[in-house]
């Protein structure tokens, strides 16, 4: 079977399971200075494996996402005026790469209690 055949949450599973013990890998990404380091040592680990994980994938799938966030020092979650950048089936919030109108319900906003 195929690697790229998967659902991008086992892949992108996969990739965390092989950087675990990977000291090269792990010594790149700690000499990362932002996310966007990251990422480029990521999708070099991801092809090296056959994995197939686009840059859009790897920012938007735990693990990886919040890896990123934690980096970059954003918070995984804000609460006010700010927009959410986290939500707990992921991806809301972000414009995905090839958006469907006719499946997305409009979204609501919530004015808040306080």
């Amino acid at each position: 079977m195929d690697l790229k055949d998967l659902p991008v949450t086992q892949r992108v599973n996969a990739l965390v399971k092989a950087l675990d013990g990977a000291k090269r890998t792990n010594e790149a990404l700690a000499r990362c200075s932002d996310g966007e380091q990251m990422l480029d040592v990521l999708l070099d680990a991801s092809s090296r494996l056959g994995l197939g994980l686009t840059r859009w994938e790897l920012q938007n799938t735990p693990p990886i996402r919040d890896w990123i966030w934690w980096k970059n020092k954003e918070a995984p979650l804000t609460i006010g005026d700010s927009k959410p950048r986290y939500q707990q089936d992921g991806g809301q919030g972000k414009p995905s790469p090839a958006p469907s109108e006719q499946d997305d319900p409009p979204r609501r906003r919530f004015l808040g209690l306080f």
